[in-house]
């Protein structure tokens, strides 16, 4: 190889290297600041380092002095598609391409100076594709579940069964009936009982299409695979409890008046629960801020304060649930109103039916 070429060989591979530092770079920031997954952080800054080390085989100098950006024909080439990102896993999407690209690069024009060099990014390669696969699918997890959450309407919260079966039967009516989100509550069993009953409805509900979340408890919903948690004003505070779960998976926040919505926007929450409404059958309060606190939450919604979902919450029932989308609420969680299994379907579609008038925002 002559001289020419050599350096020519040596230009190609700093700036593959850059290239691939800068995308792993960029991983490593969307596996450490949205996911908060260290484990993912920790892989994406062990390929940087290794693409370092290999990238000793030539010395600072030797790179730096390949260069020629002021001759190079490819900086003003640019796609129109290079200018934008419609959301974050775009980001991360175009970085994991790019990195890929630059370290088959790397590979293939290594070969042609040291073959060693060569297999070392080969190996580096392979590791990341493991890497990269964790971490779009992670990010497409994210952007599902907060997809679903914003397109449900219907939630409802439901209690352990006896068993497996029971426990399929009701979820399965649910879902069938048309209920986006179930919500698994249940203070009366032992930790055993509810991660297993935690567990098989995960999965199940995965099949089924629809959101699972778990009452309180953050260590449950992530042992029991659950899309999240949602926890009150009294239990361990949302960020706190996002550093148990992770960006991944869900968080839902109870709140019973104007300044505790206002104070939800400030916390990593993803969505929020509004009541009581209505006196229940399932839970006693001393106070119901009633529809005049879900006409607030509203005008906070169209004004743009408030983006986080709101569900109201509290006695809601096929006969009441017309004042609650009269006060601009189309999202709703209820307990007693599907209970019954006789009539079910009936009663969760006249809600749909109802809460579908109301533009969600």
């Amino acid at each position: 190889m002559t001289n020419i070429e050599s350096r020519t060989v040596l230009r190609i591979l700093d700036a593959n290297a850059n290239r691939a530092g800068e995308g792993l770079r960029t991983l490593e920031e969307s596996a450490r600041f949205i996911l908060d997954d260290l484990g993912l952080s920790d892989r994406l800054k062990t390929h940087r380092h290794d693409l370092a080390t290999a990238m000793g085989c030539w010395s600072r100098l030797q790179l730096v002095e390949s260069r020629d950006t002021p001759g190079d024909v490819g900086t003003g080439v640019t796609a129109e598609s290079e200018q934008s990102r419609a959301d974050l896993s775009e980001v991360v999407a175009a970085a994991t391409t790019r990195t890929q690209q630059a370290l088959r690069c790397l590979e293939e024009y290594g070969k042609t100076t040291d073959p060693e060099f060569a297999a070392s990014i080969e190996s580096i390669r392979y590791q990341c594709y493991a890497t990269f696969r964790d971490l779009e699918l992670k990010m497409a997890g994210v952007n599902l579940r907060l997809r679903k959450l914003q397109e449900a309407r219907l939630y409802a919260l439901i209690a352990c069964e006896p068993d497996a079966e029971p426990l399929k039967a009701r979820i399965d009516q649910l879902v069938d009936a048309g209920v986006d989100v179930i919500q698994l509550r249940d203070s009366s069993v032992d930790d055993r009982t509810l991660y297993e009953q935690a567990s098989f409805g995960a999965a199940l509900a995965k099949r089924r299409g629809v959101l699972w979340i778990i009452n309180d408890r953050a260590d449950i919903a992530v042992a029991a695979g659950a899309d999240g948690v949602h926890v009150g004003q009294e239990e361990v505070p949302v960020d706190a409890v996002r550093r148990v779960v992770g960006r991944d998976r869900l968080i839902g926040l109870s709140t019973h008046d104007i300044e505790q919505v206002n104070e939800a926007t400030r916390t990593s929450a993803d969505y929020i629960g509004c009541g009581p409404t209505f006196p229940g059958k399932t839970k006693s309060f001393d106070h119901f801020p009633g529809c005049e606190f879900l006409k607030q939450v509203s005008d906070a919604e169209q004004s743009g304060d408030l983006k986080l979902p709101a569900f109201a919450i509290g006695g809601i029932g096929s006969d009441n649930i017309e004042r609650v989308t009269q006060s601009g609420i189309g999202r709703v969680a209820v307990t007693g109103a599907l209970a019954s299994h006789e009539g079910m379907h009936q009663t969760a579609s006249a809600m749909r039916e109802m809460l579908e008038r109301v533009p969600l925002r």
